[in-house]
């Protein structure tokens, strides 16, 4: 409600300072905060700032145009946590999506005992999405640009929580955005916007093997047969769907269709071997009631994937109480990856998501 206080995740982009102003506007007493990741090492082993000096002096800035309170937190030893995971995840043979776990850890888990320390009652973010009450709950929604929109990255947020959430873009454009901070004159208004993940300084190799050598095995890269027609020196270098640097040449267009950590084998194929029919997802997440019997949906399978109708079916918990969702897509998709997130839509509402544990390959 306007009024009261908010902790506003400031990146020293136009999208969070954006939301600063806006909060601001909206009558809310906005406390900026930059999250600083502490240091990672480079690919020569030096120092290499996760987040850059640069962006906390415009975070700063931005605050100071807008007369509202700053401050740097030092989440060096999450970033670390967060970090260790992601090297360890390649080192298993799957692409892990680090921006999902620290919105959910961080942003919208730490963010919010600091909130609760400076007596704020929300955390607002930058993020292109949603949180309204409807329907008697707080529903966690597609922002309104469907080319921006990123609630794929919130999924894990848990919904118990989405009541502190305060998403002041989500209605708007990036045009939108932009527009409203060179009219208030926020310096960062033509800032470039940043794709990268952001302790990853230069490849997902390079930062493996300075910090986790262990993991960077050679071996074969194999064709559907099982024999080996190349070499590689890590299969943290790899991804499914990859096409470029695979290290073969021969004749067509190849494509990293399966990576097995257990012999540190690199699987590659033609375009239709890397079509799955459907996916197993675990440690699922529901922001609706959970389904008892087969529902549609659509299912976005990575951040710039159109979600792709298909049918969810709830799967017996294990014994450590981790639920499975098994998913059958109307027509193979291309890329099904395990370590990315599956995020359940319906129209523009998140019904939940979990995590990709396998594909299921057309030929299955």
């Amino acid at each position: 409600m306007a009024g009261e206080k908010v902790i506003v995740a400031m990146s020293g982009g136009v999208d969070s300072s954006v939301a600063a102003a806006l909060l601001k506007e909206q009558g809310y007493r906005p406390v900026g905060v930059f999250m600083c990741a502490g240091l990672a090492k480079s690919a020569a082993g030096g120092p290499k700032r996760c987040c850059s000096p640069e962006d906390s002096a415009d975070a700063r800035q931005v605050a100071a145009r807008l007369g509202i309170p700053f401050s740097v937190l030092n989440f060096a030893e999450d970033f670390e946590r967060l970090i260790n995971h992601f090297c360890e995840e390649y080192g298993r043979g799957r692409t892990p999506n680090p921006c999902i776990l620290c919105n959910r850890d961080l942003k919208f888990g730490r963010l919010l005992e600091y909130a609760d320390a400076l007596g704020a009652a929300y955390v607002a973010t930058g993020h292109y999405a949603r949180v309204e009450w409807e329907a008697g709950k707080w529903r966690l929604k597609r922002g309104r640009d469907r080319a921006k929109d990123q609630s794929y990255f919130l999924f894990a947020v848990p919904p118990e929580r989405l009541h502190r959430v305060r998403l002041p873009v989500g209605e708007l454009t990036k045009a939108d955005v932009r527009r409203m901070a060179r009219e208030r004159g926020l310096p960062v208004h033509d800032k470039k916007e940043s794709q990268e993940v952001c302790f990853v300084p230069g490849t997902v190799g390079d930062l493996v093997r300075a910090r986790r050598p262990d993991l960077m095995r050679p071996g074969p890269v194999l064709d559907l047969a099982g024999r080996e027609i190349g070499r590689h020196e890590g299969i943290v270098n790899f991804t499914i769907g990859q096409r470029r640097g695979l290290g073969v040449a021969l004749g067509r267009p190849m494509y990293v269709v399966g990576i097995r950590a257990s012999d540190a084998a690199v699987i590659v194929g033609p375009p239709e071997a890397a079509l799955s029919t459907g996916l197993a997802a675990d440690r699922t997440v529901w922001h609706e009631p959970v389904p008892r019997e087969p529902v549609r949906v659509e299912v976005q399978i990575r951040y710039r994937h159109a979600a792709a109708p298909a049918w969810i079916k709830r799967l017996n918990p294990g014994p450590d109480d981790n639920e499975f969702v098994d998913v059958r897509f109307d027509q193979p998709q291309p890329a099904v990856t395990p370590g990315q997130a599956a995020v359940f839509y319906r129209e523009d509402r998140v019904l939940g998501g979990g995590w990709i544990a396998s594909a299921v390959p057309c030929s299955a």
